[in-house]
C-alpha cells in the first residue's frame, strides 16, 4: 500500500464505493414483461410462486434472459375486462405485454367478434403506446358448436397479422386434458402445468424482448 492510500484510508475507500456506485447505475435495467390476463395469469389457486408469471420469469433466467415479469391477471376477466383496464394494468415501464385473454369469453359465450374488438382494442391501445405485444390464444373446443369454435379459433392468428405481433396460439398447449398438470376443477393448471406453460412461452417472449432491444 502505498504511502497516500495509508495516511488516507477513508478517502480510498469512499473513491472505491464511488465507483462500485457509478458501476450499479450504469448497468442496464432488466426489461419488464407485463401478463394481461384471467385466473391463469392471477394464478388461481396456487402461490405466486408457482403461477404461470412466475414460472416464466424463472424458465427466461435459466435460459440466460434478464427480465422482470409482472402479473396482471384478474379472475374471471373477459377480453372486455382486459381492455377496460388495460391502461392501468400495464404500468409505463414494461416493454412487452403478453396479452393472454378470452378464456372466459368462451366460458361465457361471448359473440367471437365481440371477443375480437376487445382484443383489437388492446393491442392498439399498447401499440400507440409504443408497448410489445405478444397475443396469446385459448383453444375452443369442437364440442361448443363447430362454427363458433371456428371463428372464435381465427380470432387469434388474425389479429397477430393484424398487428404483426407474435402468436402463442393456445396456452393450454401440451396442459390441458392432462391431469397430472390441472387441477381438479380441469380448467386452470396445477404448478407442474404453471411451469409447463412458463417454459413455452419463455423462448417466444425471449425474441420479443430480442427484437425491442432500446
Amino acid at each position: 500500500m502505498s504511502p497516500t492510500a495509508q495516511r488516507f484510508p477513508n478517502r480510498r475507500r469512499f473513491l472505491l464505493s464511488l465507483g462500485l456506485l457509478s458501476q450499479i447505475a450504469a448497468a442496464p435495467k432488466a426489461p419488464v414483461v407485463t401478463v394481461l390476463g384471467d385466473s391463469i395469469t392471477a394464478g388461481l389457486g396456487l402461490p405466486a410462486r408457482d403461477a404461470m408469471p412466475a414460472q416464466l420469469q424463472a424458465a427466461l433466467g435459466r435460459s440466460g434472459v434478464s427480465a422482470i415479469v409482472r402479473a396482471a391477471g384478474v379472475s374471471g376477466d373477459t377480453s372486455g375486462g382486459g381492455l377496460a383496464r388495460v391502461g392501468f394494468s400495464v404500468a409505463s415501464d414494461t416493454r412487452i405485454c403478453v396479452v393472454a385473454l378470452g378464456g372466459n369469453d368462451l366460458l361465457q359465450g361471448v359473440e367471437p367478434a365481440q371477443t375480437k374488438a376487445n382484443l383489437r382494442g388492446i393491442l392498439q391501445k399498447l401499440k400507440a403506446r409504443g408497448v410489445g405485444a405478444i397475443l396469446v390464444g385459448v383453444g375452443a373446443p369442437p364440442t361448443i358448436g363447430g362454427a363458433y369454435a371456428r371463428e372464435f379459433n381465427a380470432i387469434y392468428p388474425g389479429l397477430a397479422r393484424e398487428f404483426a405481433v407474435p402468436l402463442y396460439a393456445n396456452i393450454l398447449a401440451g396442459v390441458g386434458g392432462n391431469q397430472a398438470l390441472m387441477q381438479r376443477d380441469g380448467i386452470h393448471p396445477n404448478a407442474a402445468g404453471a411451469r409447463r406453460i412458463g417454459e413455452a412461452l419463455a423462448p417466444v417472449v425471449a425474441k420479443a424482448l430480442k427484437a425491442r432491444r432500446p
